[in-house]
């Protein structure tokens, strides 16, 4: 029977020493630790000296020699929460004992570790003690740290009224003592500015001394350290170019999910964790939920998701992650709000609809054109036999002729360079990178003039996209190539602004990824970063070549991906489904012979995983030999349903030997089953993927003679489980040699196709404004084109002022050119309520900017936001209330403030949420703006 003694010398011990206390040095860790029990109140009376004291189990001293933590320990067979109260109790006698900081409190069984920051969160399970450094730490922060209502945030960084309102949400629900926090914001309004701009608030006030930024890709590591490089320039970083060992001495940390959970898995030098503040988790995605979730359970600390994902589509995991309750995260700024704002904070999209004959109709004999079918019987092939639907190319079949007339389509219908000869920077989204390298040639066979520049394929697995000069940032920043040929790569969280034309060369499901594919077009470009190949963007254009948009009208939410067990935890299923139907035919051999291979499954679990060390108090009983003697039906319950889920945490082995000794495994099992059916199809589906390993390799060769053996019929009709072992020890492990010789298995064609349906699709908001845009459209290009003959706008052009004769006079000339051209209709159209001809001319010449009604309000507001920094989350959604009121009504009155739909924030309206000296300045601010 494990009791308190050895769970602390076996356990507990060896946990602090993990983390750097010493337990017999008694200058950093006191056994037995004596604390004197105060009196009650009203009790004079002597005590015993044992009514008197108490002893904690350990007390952990900072560098001063005084009480930093307790901590409380009960035996492994006990529920750690019994110590809960008692080590509670130590802390605060402690601190009436000795005065100082009240000490942190720790309770614990050896496996299970608790953390109680009394008065300031409950209790929280922890993967490890904290290092000194980490609770010297957590003192001075709590020490130390400022009132974050008080803390003004850096609008430089992030100075938008939603990127505000924010993160005054997160930083108002920290102050309330909460953890998991969620900001659902479009792609390109500025999650990581946001981000950047609240850990610097934090940072400020002493709430944060460490932050960890995740994120899935190399290319968003790099992408995200250069904006923490330029937005907190003094704030150290990791990793800085060509680390590859993790730092401890910095304050930001950017990691891929893969590089951080080898870092915690790494027995040398891994993290404490208690290491960071803030974990900021970008792009919250499904792999959060299994192996990566890991690294979130083990830090376990304040942590923050970013999705672009809308609301009503969200995975109900990742509210339940982020602990938002009926789906409501922390703060949400939709696309629609971010085009629709005045002026927009995104860029709005058209989308044409490209189809081709072949995608419509397929390529059979009644769609190969006569002149083709009689190439394809020069060339000895029965047109007959030529069979495929749309939805086959690029899967089954691929056909140069539908690629190039896509290519030549795009060419022509793309939004060009401002010379009007070459297309702005585009994304092609391709299928597979076969597909995406016949692009590439295509483009180089059609324009060989630009030298192989204007196109290039980028894949995250080919190393020149990366670094200072890789292909990545010469699409970033330089003016070739023009168009980036991508496969799943720039699907996500790349940011080039400049991008004018998105081709959906592929079929998109997923509507999560439809809508980030999108998001890499809808940032605008700032007119100070204009760059020659892109000297504006006024909306940017979307090929769609696969009636993805169609797809989403009648498919809102797209198709569910299904989610599939891990490899490892089938093999182990399978095997225990061996195991039991080799006890049922009592072969005792196949049963040891298996259990052995199961054993070792589960040696090759990872220690340091925080998954295994959780579940360590049931995976000890798998060290007695006795446990595997006879594996009862209880036993191999228990292997199924707390053992067999913990294969998911196995990720460092050759998944190629694995998949196909998975496969033997099964076939074994359907002979052991008399299964006839099913071990001829398994057979069959090993005997091919044998016969692809290529005999050259020289390490195949050696084991030619069995390959060989094991393609013929005599082989599997007298297989035995010794010829499987040998398929599983020998082959397997070349297993990883057959894809790169796998035939194509895609028919090639080159049939001339033809465009089937080209049309502009209505999809998105705004679209319904295009009537608007062409009366803009019209009269400014009657102006432009009257200034050569008429010498009144000559005079305006050349910046001298005209006479009100003069100004009737136009007024005529262009209602002459144009019956609708009146001051009434241009105020509608340009939202100006009081502004004359001569100021819609002046503007139209680019003499003055005309800043509309709408656009004076929002930017009115938004300055005003930014000079109350402090204004919380309940006053910022007030004004952008207040705001949108102004713009719709274009009046206000002071009853207003106290009614609907203000009382909606308050039953006292503006009274209820401002100060009185703040309602003031409002309402100069809207005296202001309705007396213009």
């Amino acid at each position: 029977m494990k009791n308190e003694k050895h769970t602390r010398k076996e356990i507990i011990d060896k946990r602090l020493q993990t983390a750097g206390w010493n337990v017999n040095d008694a200058t950093q860790v006191i056994e037995e630790f004596d604390i004197a029990v105060p009196l009650p109140d009203g009790v004079n009376e002597p005590r015993t000296q044992y009514e008197g004291h108490q002893f904690s189990d350990y007390v952990l001293l900072g560098k001063d020699g005084k009480p930093l933590a307790v901590v409380e320990a009960k035996k492994s067979l006990v529920d750690a929460n019994i110590g809960k109260e008692q080590a509670k109790q130590y802390c605060h006698n402690i601190q009436n004992e000795k005065g100082g900081e009240l000490p942190f409190c720790f309770f614990t069984n050896g496996h299970d570790i608790y953390f109680w920051d009394l008065g300031n969160y409950p209790p929280r399970k922890v993967h490890g003690f904290p290092t000194l450094d980490d609770l010297e730490r957590y003192q001075y922060i709590r020490k130390t740290r400022k009132a974050l209502a008080s803390e003004l945030i850096n609008t430089a960084i992030a100075g938008r009224d939603y990127q505000i309102a924010a993160i005054r949400a997160v930083m108002e629900s920290i102050e309330k003592r909460k953890k998991k926090f969620l900001l659902v914001m479009a792609t390109g309004t500025g999650k990581t500015r946001t981000c950047i701009a609240l850990v610097d608030a934090l940072m400020r006030a002493g709430w944060a001394e460490r932050v960890l930024f995740l994120v899935d890709r190399i290319a968003l590591r790099d992408q995200t350290l250069d904006a923490f490089k330029e937005h907190l320039t003094n704030e150290p970083r990791w990793p800085k170019e060509g680390e590859k060992s993790i730092a401890k001495d910095r304050r930001i940390y950017v990691s891929t999910y893969p590089t951080m959970l080898n870092v915690i898995r790494d027995e040398e030098n891994s993290l404490s964790p208690h290491f960071f503040d803030l974990i900021v988790v970008d792009e919250s995605h499904r792999s959060i939920y299994n192996t990566y979730g890991e690294i979130l359970d083990y830090f376990n600390t304040i942590t923050l998701g970013l999705t672009a994902t809308p609301t009503d589509v969200i995975d109900h995991n990742t509210f339940k992650l982020f602990e938002c309750e009926e789906g409501v995260p922390t703060f949400a700024y939709s696309y629609e709000e971010a085009v629709n704002n005045i002026p927009p904070y995104l860029s709005n999209f058209q989308v044409m609809k490209i189809k081709t004959k072949f995608q419509e109709e397929g390529i059979s004999k009644r769609s190969i054109s006569l002149e083709d079918q009689k190439n394809l019987i020069l060339e000895g092939k029965e047109v007959a036999e030529i069979n495929y639907e749309g939805t086959d190319l690029e899967k089954s079949v691929t056909n140069k002729g539908t690629n190039a007339l896509i290519v030549r389509e795009f060419m022509e219908e793309c939004i060009k360079d401002p010379n009007g000869v070459l297309p702005g920077k585009t994304i092609f989204f391709c299928t597979t990178i076969k597909h995406a390298r016949r692009m590439e040639e295509l483009f180089d066979a059609f324009y060989p003039e630009y030298h192989g520049e204007l196109a290039k394929v980028l894949v995250s697995d080919d190393p020149r996209v990366y670094g200072k000069s890789g292909l990545l940032s010469q699409f970033t920043h330089n003016d070739m190539p023009r168009i980036a040929i991508s496969v799943g790569m720039l699907d996500t969280g790349v940011d080039v602004r400049e991008l004018v034309n998105l081709v959906f060369a592929k079929p998109v499901y997923s509507y999560t990824r439809f809508w980030q594919m999108i998001g890499r077009g809808t940032r605008l470009l700032e007119p100070t970063k204009m760059k020659p190949w892109c000297a504006k963007k006024d909306n940017f254009l979307i090929l769609d070549c696969w009636d993805n948009f169609e797809y989403f009208k009648i498919n809102p939410r797209g198709k569910e991906i299904s989610s599939s067990i891990p490899l490892p935890v089938r093999l182990f299923g399978i095997r225990l489904d061996k195991i039991e139907k080799a006890q049922e035919l009592q072969n005792d051999t196949i049963i040891i012979n298996e259990i052995i291979k199961l054993r070792k499954q589960i040696a090759a679990l990872p220690k340091n995983s925080i998954v295994i060390l959780d579940a360590q108090s049931e995976l000890q009983r798998l060290e007695d030999d006795n446990f595997w003697n006879k594996l009862t039906d209880d036993k191999l319950e228990f292997l199924r349903m707390v053992v067999k889920p913990l294969m998911r945490t196995i990720s460092d082995v050759d998944f190629k030997a694995m998949r196909f000794e998975k496969d033997i495994l099964e076939v074994s099992l359907a002979q052991l089953n008399q299964e006839a059916e099913k071990f001829d199809a398994l057979k069959e589906s090993i005997v091919e993927e044998i016969s692809e390993l290529p005999l050259t390799v020289s390490l195949i060769a050696k084991e030619a003679s069995l390959i060989r053996k094991a393609q013929t019929n005599n082989f599997w009709a007298t297989v035995t489980e010794e010829q499987f072992d040998q398929l599983i020890l020998k082959v397997a492990p070349l297993m990883k040699f057959r894809e790169a010789v796998m035939p194509l298995g895609t028919a090639k064609y080159n049939f001339k196709d033809e465009v089937y349906a080209k049309e502009y699709v209505e999809f998105g908001p705004q679209h319904e404004a295009l009537s608007i845009a062409k009366y803009r459209e019209l009269v400014e290009q009657t102006v432009n084109q009257l200034v050569s003959e008429n010498p009144i706008l000559q005079k305006l052009k050349q910046g001298q002022e005209i006479t009100a004769d003069e100004a009737a006079s136009l007024a005529e000339v262009l209602h002459d050119e144009h019956p609708h051209i009146t001051v009434d209709l241009l105020r509608r159209v340009y939202s100006h309520r009081k502004a004359q001809l001569v100021q819609f001319i002046k503007h139209i010449l680019g003499i003055q900017q005309l800043e509309s009604f709408p656009e004076t309000v929002s930017n009115a507001f938004s300055d005003f936001v930014k000079a109350h920094s402090y204004l919380t989350a309940r006053q910022l959604q007030f004004l952008d209330l207040l705001k949108k009121f102004i713009i719709e009504k274009q009046e206000l009155n002071k009853r207003n403030l106290i009614e609907s739909p203000f009382t909606m924030l308050h039953p006292e309206g503006i009274r209820g949420v401002f100060k009185p000296n703040e309602i003031e300045e409002i309402l100069k601010l809207t005296e202001k703006l309705l007396a213009a």
